[in-house]
């Protein structure tokens, strides 16, 4: 039996070493001007390993432009506001962001497409789902069945507003309306900032209603600037950047060996359990 343990440990070792030596040889990056691509994919919930890394492309001589492919049904609003507000930093050097939108890219994911130079679509890909939610789950009744009861001491009315211990009275309901309205603002605020000239801010209230727009039809509204796929989106930078010359280069996601072990994201599984934020999340 010790054996065998000591066996497992040596090749679990083993694992992580070859593991970490193909991840130092997978990144060596080619000679001459480069176009950084990333990808946003799942729901956004920590955005800081992307922020970290736009960060770190943006000071780079020999990155000429930043791709960015997202495949996001969106996440809470914080976390999509501080990607916004990092493809805005690095385009403050000059450099040119495109986004390539995969299967979808929707509500945060079109959050922070938005910032982009220029948007390219898949004719099907599902995006819009301009909006804001907050849900409330109340499981009381289900509690007391059980013999338990819960005790809330607070200092404000609104303290435990979203408690799963009751219901939300009638004042708390306007208060949440009140916060999702607001981050809707918000939303179409930072569309219009670099959209303004695409898509009026009339139309772009008419849609913001949390549908779903197929990528053809962004384009026909001005939410997408042009169709096709990752390819495109990448000579799109090169001409933006004016580097006809210049290389992909797909910078892999940063997961710890374990996470990458198990295939799951713990940081996603968080959405589901955190304590009432808003979200800019696509649902059906």
């Amino acid at each position: 039996m010790r054996r065998l343990f000591r066996l497992l440990i040596i090749c679990g070792a083993a694992v992580m070493v070859l593991s970490g030596a193909w991840s130092v040889l997978k990144s060596k990056s080619p000679v001459g001007k480069k176009v950084a691509v990333l990808r946003l994919s799942g729901v956004i919930v920590n955005p800081y390993p992307l922020a970290r890394r736009i960060e770190e492309l943006k000071d780079k001589k020999s990155v000429v432009a930043l791709v960015l492919r997202v495949d996001s049904p969106g996440g809470s609003v914080g976390a999509s506001q501080e990607l916004y507000r990092s493809i805005e930093r690095f385009k403050e050097t000059g450099k040119p962001v495109v986004v390539s939108m995969g299967n979808v890219a929707a509500s945060g994911g079109y959050y922070v497409s938005s910032a982009a130079d220029f948007i390219v679509a898949n004719p099907g890909t599902i995006t819009g789902s301009i909006g804001v939610l907050v849900t409330h789950v109340a499981y009381r009744e289900l509690l007391e069945k059980l013999g338990i009861k819960a005790t809330t001491v607070k200092t404000g009315k609104f303290k435990d507003t979203l408690s799963p211990f009751r219901e939300l009275t009638e004042e708390e309901k306007q208060y949440l309306q009140r916060l999702v309205n607001e981050s809707l603002e918000q939303f179409i605020r930072a569309i219009l900032k670099y959209r303004k000239d695409r898509i009026s801010e009339e139309q772009l209230r008419r849609v913001a209603d949390g549908r779903i727009i197929l990528g053809q039809q962004a384009l026909e509204l001005g939410l997408v600037d042009g169709l096709g796929n990752l390819q495109d989106a990448i000579e799109k930078a090169k001409e933006l950047a004016n580097a006809p010359d210049a290389v992909p280069f797909y910078y892999k996601e940063e997961r710890p060996f374990l996470k990458r072990l198990m295939g799951g994201s713990f940081e996603e599984l968080k959405i589901l359990t955190s304590h009432a934020p808003l979200y800019y999340l696509m649902e059906f």
